[in-house]
């Protein structure tokens, strides 16, 4: 397969400055270990703050707050239940892009 098959045409315009913030505040997400672990953790289930610190052994805070980063960011969502917060993958673009970001690492 050739480069080219590879290029997506993005338009000039569209590289506006808060396009620009927003993807340089993603790839800084994807920057630290501790919320690509995250990241991958919600793209394989929901999880409750406990239950993610418990699978990384992570303290909660750490959790609660790497989310609330990721969140802001609009990578992922949550939903309440009773008193219980769930938390997951904002949409199918937060998986590709983790998907993407691995496999790359795993390329010869």
């Amino acid at each position: 397969m050739k480069n080219e098959d590879h290029k997506v045409h993005i338009e000039t315009k569209d590289l506006d400055e808060e396009t620009l913030f927003i993807v340089t505040q993603t790839f800084k997400a994807l920057s630290d270990p501790t919320r690509v672990r995250i990241l991958y953790l919600l793209s394989q289930r929901e999880c409750a703050v406990s239950k993610i610190a418990e699978d990384l052994s992570l303290m909660q805070s750490t959790v609660s707050h790497q989310l609330s980063f990721l969140k802001n960011l609009r990578l992922v969502k949550f939903r309440r239940e009773g008193t219980s917060i769930y938390y997951s993958l904002e949409d199918q673009h937060v998986v590709s892009l983790l998907n993407q970001s691995i496999n790359h690492s795993l390329h010869d």
